[in-house]
C-alpha cells in the first residue's frame, strides 16, 4: 500500500510539474519573441513603457516556471533526492518571497494614499526632465494613462522647477492629449494646450484613472495569489514526502 501511494503521488507530481514546464516554456518563448521580434512588434511594445516592462516581468517569469517544472519532472519520475531537494529549495524561496512582498505590502499600505503621491510628485517633479527618473516615470505614467498629476492639472501649479517650456504656464506637456497614447504619438495640439486650453488637455488625475484600470483585477490578483501560495505549499508537501519516500 505505501508502495502504491509512493507510486501515485510520484505520477502526480510528474504531472503537475510538467504542465508547470509547459507553461513556463510557453512564457519564455513568447517573451523571447516579443524582445527580438524583427518585424516591428518590438517597437510597438518599446513605445508603451508598461508593455515593455511587462514582457521582461513575463520573460523571467517563464525562466523561473520552466527551471521549476524541469526539476521537480526530473526529480519525480527519476525519484532523484538531490533533484527533488533543490526543488523543494525553489520553491520554499519563492514562496517565502511572495509571503514577504505581501506583509510589506500591507505594512506600508498607508503609502499609497492620494495625499503622499500628490506630496512627492509636488516635491520631486521636474516637468520635461527626463535625465530625472523621477520625472520620467512620472510623465511616461501620465502619457500612458492619458492623465494629468495626481488629482489633475492643479497638482502642477505650485511646481516651478526648470527645465520648462516657455509655453508652459502650468502643466507639462506629458499632460497633453495626443492622438496616440505614448512618447511618440503626435500632439492633438501642443500649443493650445500649454497655453491653458482644456480641451486640449488630460484633466482626469492619474490616480483616479489607474485605480479605476485596475479596481477589477484586485479581487481576482488576491484569489490568484491566495491560490499560488496553496499550490506552491502543497508542491513542498508532496516534494518532502516523495524525498522521504524514496529509499
Amino acid at each position: 500500500m505505501e508502495g502504491d501511494c509512493l507510486s501515485c503521488m510520484k505520477y502526480l507530481m510528474f504531472l503537475f510539474n510538467f504542465f508547470i514546464f509547459l507553461g513556463g516554456a510557453c512564457l519564455l518563448g513568447l517573451g523571447i519573441w516579443v524582445i527580438v521580434d524583427p518585424t516591428g512588434f518590438r517597437e510597438i511594445v518599446a513605445a508603451n513603457p508598461l508593455l515593455f516592462t511587462g514582457a521582461y516581468i513575463m520573460l523571467a517569469m517563464g525562466a523561473m516556471l520552466f527551471l521549476l517544472g524541469f526539476l521537480g519532472c526530473c526529480g519525480a519520475i527519476r525519484e532523484n533526492k538531490c533533484l527533488l531537494l533543490f526543488f523543494f529549495l525553489f520553491i520554499l524561496l519563492i514562496f517565502l518571497a511572495e509571503l514577504s512582498a505581501a506583509i510589506l505590502a500591507f505594512i506600508f499600505r498607508e503609502n499609497l494614499t492620494r495625499e503622499f503621491f500628490t506630496k512627492e510628485l509636488k516635491k520631486h517633479y521636474q516637468r520635461n526632465n527626463d535625465t530625472d527618473v523621477f520625472s520620467s516615470t512620472w510623465n511616461s505614467v501620465m502619457i500612458t494613462f492619458a492623465c494629468c498629476g495626481v488629482n489633475g492639472p492643479e497638482d502642477f501649479e505650485d511646481i516651478r522647477h526648470l527645465p520648462y517650456s516657455s509655453l508652459e504656464k502650468t502643466i507639462p506637456e506629458a499632460c497633453c492629449q495626443r492622438e496616440l497614447q505614448s512618447r511618440e504619438g503626435m500632439f492633438v495640439n501642443k500649443e493650445a494646450c500649454l497655453e491653458g486650453i482644456e480641451r486640449f488637455q488630460n484633466r482626469q488625475g492619474c490616480y483616479t484613472v489607474i485605480l479605476n484600470s485596475f479596481e477589477t483585477y484586485v479581487y481576482l490578483a488576491g484569489a490568484l495569489a491566495i491560490g499560488v501560495l496553496a499550490i506552491e505549499l502543497f508542491a513542498m508537501i508532496f516534494a518532502m514526502c516523495l524525498f522521504r519516500g524514496i529509499q
